[in-house]
């Protein structure tokens, strides 16, 4: 157990490269023995062979779960480091490997199952020949019909429904490099991600439904051209799938001689078929843009060879895929997890992958036990952002439905111990093995997290690096911090990894100065060592090598020097059973720079007041020490929310700070800020605790606060 004492001596003792952890470290929880005996990984020897003294050729055993129609002669070229390529020499496509070779082997297999949001409606099962016809018919559109080759980017902006994957997987089939936007992503945020990938292809939807009401999407695609067209980009075509076929489910009217409806297209090209154009390993497969709001878009671009390989493997050591298994990610291709882990990685390992359109609390807290249960789910897959909310508006849900995960995935951000325990004990049933991973939309796929039938899990702590990753733990002035030490810092992995991106699109610089230089001492070295990869996110190591994310290195608060990771007060803060939600942002202080508030909602039936707030005053206290005590603790009815289900921290920040919250328009609920800028603000006012005017430099650390 790690001390949990306040920290002794004065402020100027505890290091600004490092973060003061104080959470204690959790105990371990075994998988059931029936997991183990049937895990892909099951077998110790797999350690061994992904050691670093078998680097870089231990991703071969990735590799060779693909398809390759030219071998490859370097597994990693350094020539220009730190631009990594993987498997050089090698040519393949990603289309063929996830849909023609087990369209060949078992045709009649299930590939997607579409869960449509209304309840009401029936699923929608696409067997692996399905998809090939589909994918054949629409990326003929895209060659014939739009004149696309090679090499091209094409955006799309598009919901969560099978027409998406269709898309990519047909893009893919011609080598044209697909930009996919969240779909809640506003078109202004659409049409600047147009700018920057040189699109002059958009592909949309009409609508979806979204919390049971059909959505007008078509509608941010004019706002899209328009802002595109600002910065110079022309958009050429915009093609328009239709939710429901031969209705339109927009007001807006379509724009002649630019827009067209994709059926209306696909009628001339029934039938067709494309065959797969075979690409260099390292040509782009895709552009994923990072999810945050200010600034110039950042555009993550991914190989085929190494991205694919990388994805495949994760997901079957990892997600303990089988080809037999029904797997469920309820997250969002918009984001690199829905590529990664709905996508590319299931359909290349050849097995059955649900796409659910809607919220998953529509119409209530059990519609996703409902479709587990009704689809025969086994293996799942979530954020802890929408666990919480699941643990919140349903907390007796899951007991309901007869539904058995054998595994279970976390994923976006630390989950907090208590959540964890829900998770597997309610949702997981006790049965589940659990696998919290950390990674982010640069690295393609999972860096850190437990081999489910080989490591045991422990709540809180995403695992060590994962098979071929090889973390480490530096401070500011590039010394290591030992595991087992409590002391955090900036984690790194040390090496190069196949499902890394190449280079921020069209940005180089950007790429070297955010992600290599900061640890990097001889520019001109051609060897990986010298290269550390700095993730922008601290960390700790515990002394058994497991690592607890702390989340964004913007996201630390500096009260009085001690540098508090927003994470483990919020940890604390959910203690408290009947918290639901927490967010703890910084306020401006003059005395002792910043100090910590801490917002929280609470379950149903829960009542608000001062004892609440004083119960989670104790637990941040008990948890952490004094120096984490909230100056005030606010309890929200609910918290402002991304689309994608995250907390908007810096909106928060904002109103704690009497600043300006910026554009609240895009959030999944706008009129919640409102709310609470009333509610916080009339009784800072009351208690004549109005901070000062912030600075410029303080007025921009809280817009960027949370990383939004």
């Amino acid at each position: 157990m790690a001390d949990k004492q306040e920290p002794q001596g004065s402020a100027g003792q505890v290091s600004e490269a490092q973060i003061a952890v104080h959470w204690r470290e959790e105990e371990y929880i075994y998988p059931p023995e029936s997991f183990v005996q049937q895990a892909n990984a099951a077998d110790p020897a797999i350690l061994e062979r992904f050691s670093e003294d078998k680097f870089p050729d231990c991703f071969k055993e990735y590799a060779d779960l693909l398809t390759w129609d030219a071998p490859w002669h370097t597994t990693l070229d350094t020539s220009n480091a730190p631009f990594w390529k993987w498997f050089v020499g090698g040519k393949l496509n990603a289309s063929h490997n996830c849909v023609d070779r087990h369209a060949e082997a078992s045709p009649d297999k299930t590939a997607i199952i579409f869960v449509p949001e209304l309840e009401s409606d029936e699923h929608v099962e696409i067997s692996y020949s399905d998809l090939l016809r589909q994918v054949n018919e629409f990326a003929a559109v895209l060659r014939d019909s739009l004149g696309l080759r090679a090499g091209d980017r094409v955006t799309l902006h598009m919901p969560m429904v099978p027409e998406l994957p269709v898309t990519m997987l047909a893009c893919a089939r011609l080598g044209v490099i697909h930009s996919q936007v969240f779909g809640g992503f506003s078109g202004a945020a659409c049409g600047h991600r147009i700018a920057d990938s040189g699109s002059r292809i958009l592909i949309t939807m009409d609508g979806y439904y979204r919390a049971g009401q059909l959505s007008d999407h078509k509608v941010k695609a004019d706002e899209a051209v328009a802002v595109a067209s600002q910065e110079g980009q022309q958009v050429d075509k915009v093609l328009v799938w239709r939710r429901h076929p031969g209705q339109y489910a927009s007001q807006t009217p379509m724009a002649e001689g630019r827009d067209v409806f994709a059926d209306e297209l696909l009628g001339g090209h029934r039938g067709k078929t494309v065959a797969p154009v075979s690409m260099p390993a390292e040509a782009p497969l895709f552009i994923m843009y990072s999810s945050g709001t200010t600034g110039r878009p950042k555009g993550c671009e991914h190989s085929t060879g190494g991205y694919l390989a990388y994805v495949a493997g994760t997901s079957k050591y990892y997600q303990d895929i089988h080809p037999g298994d029904v797997y469920w990610c309820m997250a969002d291709i918009g984001w690199i997890t829905g590529h990664s882990y709905i996508v590319y990685g299931p359909l290349a390992l050849g097995t059955t992958t649900v796409i659910y359109e809607g919220v998953p609390n529509y119409p209530d807290g059990g519609r996703p036990w409902r479709i587990a249960e009704k689809l025969g789910v086994n293996i799942f897959h979530t954020s802890p952002t929408a666990i919480r909310m699941l643990r919140k508006v349903g907390p007796e849900e899951p007991k309901k439905y007869n539904y058995h995960f054998k595994s279970m995935t976390t994923v976006g951000e630390p989950i907090e111990p208590e959540v964890w325990r829900w998770y597997h004990s309610e949702v997981g049933k006790g049965e589940a093995a659990i696998t919290d991973t950390w990674w982010q939309t640069e690295n393609g796929g999972f860096l850190g997290s437990t081999l489910p039938g080989l490591q045991p899990m422990k709540p809180g702590s995403c695992g060590p690096g994962v098979l071929g990753i090889y973390p480490i733990i530096y401070d500011e002035d590039g010394n290591e911090v030992p595991k087992g030490s409590g002391k955090a810092g900036n984690i790194c992995i040390r090496n190069p990894w196949p499902g890394t991106f190449q280079t921020v699109w069209g940005d180089p610089e950007r790429y070297l100065d955010t992600y290599y230089r900061k640890y990097n001492t001889n520019p001109d070295s051609k060897d990986w060592h010298d290269w550390p990869y700095f993730c922008n996110d601290g960390a700790v190591q515990a002394a058994d090598g497991y690592f607890r994310i702390l989340g964004r290195v913007d996201d630390v608060i500096n009260v009085a020097g001690h540098r508090l990771g927003t994470k483990e007060i919020e940890s604390a803060a959910l203690t408290v059973p009947e918290v639901a939600e927490a967010a703890a942002i910084p306020v401006i202080d003059d005395i002792r720079g910043r100090v910590v508030e801490v917002y929280v909602s609470l379950k149903p039936g829960c009542e608000p007041g001062k004892e609440m707030e004083d119960k989670v005053t104790t637990a941040i206290e008990t948890e952490i020490g004094k120096i984490a005590r909230p100056k005030n603790v606010w309890i929200v009815p609910d918290m402002p929310k991304t689309r994608s289900g995250k907390i908007m921290r810096r909106v928060i920040a904002s109103i704690s700070n009497f600043a300006d919250t910026g554009d609240v328009t895009t959030l999944a609920n706008p009129e919640s800020v409102e709310d609470i800028r009333h509610h916080v603000q009339n009784a800072k006012v009351a208690r004549d605790d109005v901070p000062r005017e912030l600075t410029e430099t303080e007025f921009e650390e809280i817009k960027k606060f949370g990383g939004e």
